[in-house]
């Protein structure tokens, strides 16, 4: 008996050492071996977002430690997640919402895969390699990865992506390849493929790109392969010496292009000694008689220049001289009057354009001359700020007159709409290019009329890109008029859809009001938390978005609040209409959460089919937020609420959640509604689940 219960109290020591070593052991495991907890949450999604497939070993969508076991493709440094190759898996699906969380991750490479839909919003932030080649990917390129500097590997080839490949370049002095072929990118490269100093290999092959290569010029490039484009114009001489060229399959004109013209000034940003022209090496053969017969005559045209200018010199400082004593016979203590600045002005100015580039340095003397009156100096920092000005303009520039022909004198028949700065009308250009041009009125060009001001708003209005938004491609500025041009958005704006035309409202299904949501939530988002400082809309409303043919939403008049007097407080047809949120009425002054509040209101009209406020419905029904709100938690009284073309075609769960999404909107307390970045990913989820019901 002695000899059982020793054996037994042997086994239960054993037992339980057992067990204190197991717990310790795991301990240790979690304690040095765990995974940053965003890391984990990031591939959770990611893994759920590609349909959870096999091919992962080891991968979990709720728990796990990718670093301690080993999840495939993953690589750690101590517990951070810095590589992810999932290349040639024969993953689906798309990329989830949360991978910006990799907060330590620099490679990515999903390339060689059947990936879907955008690609997301917000990636990774410290990547230096982004391979996403040959998968389904469609859309444009997220705003996110301009913020990518220390990117040296960008491969996006072998997709469908398409529209303007985006100005995202301007901090990538490490990009050394950039890959965009075998895609549907349009329009002109953009100006900030310029800053790509490092860069060396660039390929565009098959896509639909437009325009011309001068911003290439100058790039360290070996490999360039543009074929197969409709690029145009002549292909610069210093292109055509990389060693690895490809151009066929466009629209150039034969031959290399020509010298530029003597003098020619350098591209703005372009550092090239001897003002643009190259550098020729030293010779030692002596100068022949043509040459030096050129460098006296040149050498004559210097002194010819000087002596003009000092005959120019003299010139203004009698009118100067004759300006200032009209003013002290008029009893102005010798300075100079308006009126008479104005002359000054007005022939210096003749002057600059009767002379040229000589008169450059004539107006550096008058400035010299004048300077004590102060009025001189202001003409030349007024002139220095609109040069500045229009060097940041990326905006093509029109005439009144093109305009005019473009949308045959702004006709009837090619008004389209009428938003909060004008009317708006379509444009065709004799190249068969379709525009919408805003007309802005006479009470909001009122404003406008300091041209300078002008410039500088649509300098920063060219610069909003992003999928969901429809950008501004194009200004006039002429004889007093103020106009806008954008691409035209063909399938007319979600208020139509939804209030005046029920055979289009009734293609409105379930799954496509919820991408309609979704893309516009990303432009808020996009404006609110990408944009420094931060860009309030002040006008979101369902007639403010735009659906193209496949009912992808385009918001319009984003930063136009910047256009029109009295910004900050305003009554906007948002107000009128019943978009704009309760402490408006107070403080007259929208921010962020305001527009959160107009982006509830027209997603709850999305959901219903209702107007936000109409008088045509008994009383307590006439505000739509008042008769919606009591009902989004109630599962019964919401069935009730859904817009009737619907039909009943959609997920009850779906809808509840985004009833719940539309409440934390319109919430009364601005404080207590979310921030975008937050309403984006609540409706990704929603997407997810709801693409897998088709509606």
């Amino acid at each position: 008996m002695e000899v059982r219960a020793e054996v037994r109290s042997s086994l239960m020591f054993f037992v339980e050492a057992t067990v204190i070593v197991a717990v310790v052991l795991r301990f240790f495991h979690t304690a040095h071996c765990s995974t940053d907890l965003s890391d984990v949450q990031a591939l959770q999604v990611l893994y759920s977002s590609l349909n959870s497939p096999s091919q992962l070993s080891g991968w979990n969508s709720s728990g796990g430690d990718p670093c301690g076991d080993s999840w495939t493709g993953v690589t750690c440094l101590g517990s951070s997640v810095v590589s992810l190759n999932l290349s040639g898996l024969g993953l689906n699906g798309t990329m989830g919402y949360l991978l910006n969380n990799l907060a330590s991750l620099t490679t990515l490479d999903l390339s060689n895969n059947s990936m879907n839909d955008r690609i997301p919003y917000q990636l990774p932030p410290k990547l230096t390699s982004l391979n996403l080649a040959r998968n389904n990917l469609t859309g444009g390129l997220p705003y996110s990865i301009s913020a990518m500097s220390q990117l040296g590997y960008l491969n996006l080839s072998g997709n469908k992506l398409s529209q303007n490949i985006g100005d995202l370049f301007t901090n990538h002095p490490l990009l050394a390849t950039l890959d965009a072929s075998f895609n549907n990118f349009t329009g002109d490269l953009p100006p900030s493929f310029s800053s790509l100093t490092n860069l060396s290999a660039l390929q565009l092959q098959d896509n639909q790109f437009s325009g011309s290569l001068n911003v290439l010029v100058g790039l360290p490039l070996t490999n360039l392969n543009v074929a197969d484009n409709n690029f145009s114009g002549w292909i610069p001489n210093t292109l055509l010496s990389i060693p690895n060229f490809i151009y066929q399959g466009n629209s150039f004109f034969n031959g290399p292009a020509p010298p530029p013209p003597p003098y020619t000034a350098p591209p703005p940003g372009r550092p090239h000694p001897y003002h643009g022209q190259p550098v020729l090496p030293k010779s030692t053969v002596a100068p022949n008689a043509s040459q030096t017969r050129g460098n006296h005559l040149k050498a004559g045209a210097i002194v010819g220049i000087i002596i003009g200018s000092l005959f120019l010199v003299v010139l203004l400082l009698l009118v100067l001289a004759f300006a200032t004593r009209k003013g002290s016979i008029k009893g102005i203590d010798d300075q100079p009057s308006t009126a008479d600045f104005h002359i000054n002005h007005h022939h210096v100015n003749a002057v600059m354009q009767e002379q040229g580039p000589k008169s450059t340095a004539v107006v550096s003397d008058v400035k010299s001359i004048v300077s004590e009156n102060g009025a001189a100096d202001s003409l030349h920092e007024k002139t220095s700020s609109m040069r500045r000005i229009k060097s940041q303009v990326t905006a093509t520039s029109y005439t009144v007159a093109a305009l005019q022909t473009a949308t045959n004198n702004f006709s009837q028949e090619n008004l389209v709409g009428e938003g909060s700065l004008g009317r708006v009308y379509r444009a065709t250009f004799s190249n068969g290019k379709v525009m919408a041009v805003k007309k802005i009125d006479s009470v909001a060009a009122a404003s406008l009329q300091e041209e300078d001001a002008f410039l500088e708003a649509i300098s920063n209005l060219s610069r909003l890109r992003h999928p969901n938004i429809a950008s501004l491609v194009g200004y006039c500025a002429e004889h007093g008029q103020r106009l806008l041009v954008h691409d035209f958005i063909g399938n007319g704006n979600l208020h139509d859809m939804l209030h005046f035309d029920h055979e289009r409202r009734k293609s409105l299904m379930w799954n496509a009001r919820v991408r309609i949501a979704l893309g516009t939530a990303r432009a808020l988002e996009y404006l609110h938390e990408v944009c420094l400082p931060p860009v309030v809309h002040r006008n979101l409303k369902s007639a403010n978005i735009l659906l193209d043919d496949e009912l992808t939403p385009h918001l319009s008049d984003c930063g136009f609040a910047v256009l029109s007097p009295n910004a900050e407080r305003q009554v906007s047809s948002a107000q009128i209409f019943g978009y704009s949120a309760p402490e408006f009425s107070l403080s007259g002054i929208y921010t962020v959460k305001t527009d959160v509040y107009s982006f509830g209101v027209a997603m709850l009209e999305l959901l219903t089919g209702r107007k936000p406020l109409d008088s045509s419905r008994v009383r307590t029904e006439q505000s739509l937020v008042r008769w919606a709100t009591p009902q989004l938690h109630d599962i019964d009284a919401l069935a009730g609420m859904v817009d009737p073309s619907l039909d009943g075609m959609y997920p009850a769960k779906s809808l509840s959640r985004l009833a719940d999404i539309i409440a934390l909107c319109v919430q009364p307390e601005p404080e207590f509604r979310p921030p975008m970045s937050e309403v984006v990913q609540a409706l990704v989820r929603l997407m997810q689940r709801a693409s897998a019901v088709k509606l």
